[in-house]
């Protein structure tokens, strides 16, 4: 059992946390994943509170999958250091198996001008998030993140709807 903590929650950009939409497949960013597998991770109680939402449909792609192993497998990861090649996959493989997932090739291309507005795109930093967020709208889902600073506009066709913010 997750419990929350009393402090005000964060703003949500895009949808509410009351609106967001069951209906819709999330695809979680690393960085939601690291928290759902790292109970020390500041944010680990949101990411839970968003995982046992009811009917809660979720999405990963090889990107971020790829991510999430990487990440909680560097030397410098936090103070008990790298989590594990196997633990870190088999942790994965089970949160995908117990949850309604579909999984979503990466077949999105930053080269096209219909994905994405590179004369919105701020910086390097934003390079996956944006990506991620293209994939979302390509299949019809919402990207899930704690990144604040996602331009919605840098992704055609993008909405409110395409981004959820923990």
């Amino acid at each position: 059992m997750v419990v929350l903590t009393a402090r005000e929650p964060r703003a949500h950009y895009g949808v509410l946390a009351s609106e967001l939409p069951t209906t819709r497949r999330l695809l979680l960013d690393v960085n939601v994943w690291v928290a759902l597998f790292d109970d020390a991770h500041i944010a680990s109680p949101q990411a839970n509170a968003l995982i046992d939402t009811p009917g809660i449909k979720i999405a990963t792609s090889p990107l971020v999958e790829n991510g999430v192993i990487r990440v909680l497998n560097l030397p410098s990861y936090g103070r008990r250091g790298a989590l594990g090649l196997q633990r870190v996959r088999a942790q994965l493989m089970h949160a995908c198996a117990s949850l309604d997932h579909q999984f979503w090739a990466d077949d999105v291309t930053l080269r096209d001008d219909a994905a994405v507005d590179f004369n919105r795109v701020h910086g390097h930093n934003q390079i996956t998030d944006l990506y991620l967020l293209a994939l979302a709208v390509k299949h019809e889902g919402t990207l899930v993140t704690f990144d604040q600073g996602i331009p919605l506009a840098a992704v055609r066709n993008a909405t409110p709807q395409h981004l959820f913010m923990l």
